[in-house]
């Protein structure tokens, strides 16, 4: 059994946390990302499919590349952050099963279905994308996940001759806190929950 964060873990993760839209000038380097996705790859999916594949845009040109898919108020962001993530997946993940799940060397088998696949593989890598927001939280970082791009150019940009693609993007480094909007309303739990 785990032990219960404390209240300012608890705030660092989710209560206090926030989505931003712009960064100071500190960079994310490759040893940042490597420790965030030590961290995301230990978040459980579903037979340890591990579907999702990251591309990390660290260099202005990747950055440029991503910008240009996505809408212009999104670009702007892309572009000024330290660090933007493509946050994908693997239509052909279940190819991985024999290692990634040693447990049932028949798992393969249980994707054969490309329909069956592809809706394991976006809800695991979406499991996945969220576990890189926690992740990158828990040591210090802030993101801006967004949709308002377009997937078939983030595909052809970042995945071309792959059979992996894109979910959802996201900025990544140390907030500023003027670039966040003042905090939507959350519901209570009455209002969304019920318990049969």
């Amino acid at each position: 059994m785990g032990t219960p964060l404390s209240a300012e873990g608890l705030d660092t993760i989710f209560r206090t946390a926030r989505t931003y839209n712009g960064y100071d000038d500190t960079p994310v380097t490759e040893a940042d990302i490597s420790a965030i996705y030590d961290l995301l790859k230990m978040g459980p999916t579903s037979a340890n499919q591990q579907p999702a594949r990251f591309v990390w845009c660290l260099s202005e040109e990747a950055k440029d590349r991503l910008a240009d898919c996505a809408i212009p108020t999104n670009a702007k962001k892309i572009r000024k952050a330290p660090a933007a993530v493509v946050i994908g997946y693997d239509l052909d993940f279940h190819e991985e099963l024999p290692w990634l799940f040693p447990h049932d060397q028949s798992a393969r088998n249980w994707f054969s279905d490309d329909a069956v696949r592809e809706a394991n593989a976006f809800r695991n890598s979406s499991l996945q994308g969220a576990y890189f927001i926690i992740a990158a939280r828990a040591l210090g970082f802030d993101t801006g996940p967004m949709s308002g791009f377009d997937n078939a150019k983030v595909d052809a940009a970042f995945f071309a001759g792959t059979m992996h693609k894109s979910n959802f993007i996201s900025t990544l480094g140390h907030g500023d806190p003027a670039t966040i909007f003042g905090r939507s309303p959350r519901p209570e739990f009455e209002t969304f929950n019920r318990v049969d």
